[in-house]
């Protein structure tokens, strides 16, 4: 039997940050976990330093039942957190000593059990069809069961403060039969999020009084106040929050594990995660987001790659005098990084902040930093954007400075004399793309062939087969992502195509912007910053 409270944490048990990830957030539209998947984000999760894990429903979901099998034969140790079995309480008219589903729990042998239970009147009688005697039964004796068999109880009151505001005395009625048989904490479950702040502290601060329980707080987020109904709750006297990672949840989700660590750490001061558990909150919740194969959420707080980036010109002057006259916290301390997003809203401020973290040094040069303004703001208004093309951006930047030095340029890797793309549609259906390209590289002059499943491809691999013999590390170079967008025109004018391209060589990505009315020149555009940026930093690295 492993322990029953978290580890290493400064709190320690007396505030408990609880994760029902692999459980609740499970129930999310288009998560399906595997096994394995939940072992690995229980193992993530445990690296934060989370107080609890719940890992599921043993005895009700064949894979919750393989999860903690496998957990119990040491496929799964946790450093910091106690792994918690979920479940219901017994049915009515039977015990719970013979209840199968409450002998799963046991036999899942997690070392301490959360046991939901309705809280509602309504639900009692309605869903339940028994009497509030023998709700409260169903709970005592659960609960009772449970912790003379060893473990450590929670009870989830669900729909409590729904049932509380129609109910009253039936609410606390089921908190007392938990609390009367051995229950460390009662949750108070906002199971419709329908809740506000400052309504659901009010109910917190008045149970507390009323009854001397601990309490805990589980929050969904269908009014989007998920994470502020939690921390007003912590606020108000909770001391055991449950959240799930990324927000993840059935509906609108739950409340975001990495918004209200964050908030109770940097807002409140409180040190609910063990020394260094803070940065690693942006690590974690991307990694967590690839196993439930969603992209993450670029606009999440604290961890979103977003949450920090600046676009207004405003902003950056602020921020080149000092980054926390308009950040919140320091990122780095969310294992986060600020960026400045260059626009058409770009000022001078903007731009030169950019380029230092391009690594393209702008300061003392303010003719090519005023030239670099105007370009950007010209081709911004020609339908280009820098804002997610970062190493196009830094090309555009370099040839400014070139431009004003009176050094030679540097020799690009390649130059374009041109390039032909046509369609075969071939007699038994098939249409294949034949691309061809004339270019000069390494004092030569090259000419490569190559067939594609679309131009783009064909004429990405023409140019590969031109350059791969004096370009070496083009081979280690793949495109990783394509995106196409046609442009609104003004009247009377032809639509314009924008192409933004991702490109890897394995350890680093890179993307690229082209525009033109020709989805291929378009696209050609593109493809050549992608190596010209590669050469550059082969060559600086």
């Amino acid at each position: 039997m492993t322990r029953t409270e978290p580890a290493g944490t400064p709190l320690g048990d007396a505030f408990h940050l609880y994760d029902t990830t692999l459980r609740d957030g499970a129930q999310r539209e288009g998560i399906t976990y595997s096994v394995a998947d939940k072992l690995a984000v229980a193992r993530l999760l445990d690296e934060l330093g989370v107080g609890f894990i719940e890992g599921g429903w043993p005895g009700a979901l064949p894979k919750d039942t393989e999860f903690f099998a496998r957990a119990a034969k040491g496929e799964l140790l946790l450093k910091h957190a106690a792994l918690v079995a979920f479940g219901a309480t017994r049915k009515a008219g039977t015990t719970a000593e013979k209840d199968p589903q409450v002998r799963a729990l046991l036999d899942a042998e997690a070392p301490v059990i959360t046991v939901v239970a309705k809280s509602d009147l309504r639900h009692i009688e309605r869903a339940l069809r028994v009497d509030v005697d023998e709700a409260c039964a169903m709970v005592h004796d659960t609960v009772a069961f449970l912790v003379r068999e060893g473990r450590r109880v929670f009870l989830d009151a669900e729909h409590f403060f729904d049932g509380y505001a129609a109910s009253p005395d039936t609410s606390l009625r089921v908190l007392d039969a938990a609390a009367g048989a051995g229950a460390d904490v009662l949750v108070l479950c906002d199971t419709n999020g329908g809740r506000l702040p400052l309504g659901l502290a009010e109910t917190v601060r008045e149970i507390k009084e009323k009854t001397g329980f601990r309490l805990g707080i589980h929050c969904q987020d269908d009014t989007s106040c998920a994470v502020a109904n939690s921390v007003a709750a912590v606020q108000a006297g909770a001391t055991h929050v449950q959240c799930t990672a990324n927000g993840y949840g059935e509906r609108a989700g739950n409340a975001d594990l990495f918004a209200v660590a964050g908030n109770l750490v940097t807002k409140l001061g409180m040190e609910v995660l063990p020394t260094g558990g803070i940065a690693e909150l942006t690590r974690v919740s991307h990694a967590l987001a690839e196993i439930a194969n969603l992209a993450p959420d670029t606009h999440q707080a604290y961890v979103g790659s977003s949450a920090f980036a600046h676009k207004a010109g405003l902003h950056a002057s602020a921020i080149k005098v000092d980054p926390l006259l308009y950040n919140h916290i320091d990122p780095a301390s969310v294992g986060n990084g600020m960026r400045v997003l260059v626009t058409e809203m770009a000022g001078r401020a903007s731009l030169e902040l950019k380029g230092r973290e391009l690594g393209v040094d702008l300061a003392g040069r303010p003719e090519a930093l005023t030239n670099a303004v105007r370009k950007v703001k010209e081709l911004e208004s020609e339908g280009w954007s820098f804002e997610a093309a970062d190493a196009s951006l830094g090309l555009l930047l370099r040839r400014e400075i070139e431009h004003i030095s009176a050094e030679p340029p540097p020799v690009p890797p390649f130059e374009l004399e041109s390039y032909r793309v046509v369609l075969d549609h071939r007699p038994d259906g098939e249409v294949v793309s034949e691309a061809t390209v004339k270019v000069h590289v390494g004092g030569r002059r090259v000419i490569a062939t190559a067939e594609g499943n679309g131009p783009v491809h064909a004429l990405d691999a023409a140019l590969r087969e031109a350059l791969s013999p004096h370009l070496p590390w083009l081979d280690s170079v793949e495109l990783a992502d394509y995106k196409v967008r046609i442009l609104p025109s003004n009247p009377g004018t032809d639509a314009v195509t924008r192409v933004l391209v991702e490109t890897s060589d394995g350890e680093h990505a890179w993307t690229t912007v082209g525009v033109h009315g020709n989805i291929v020149e378009a696209s050609w555009l593109a493809l050549c910053d992608a190596l010209v940026h590669k050469s550059l930093v082969t060559v600086d690295g």
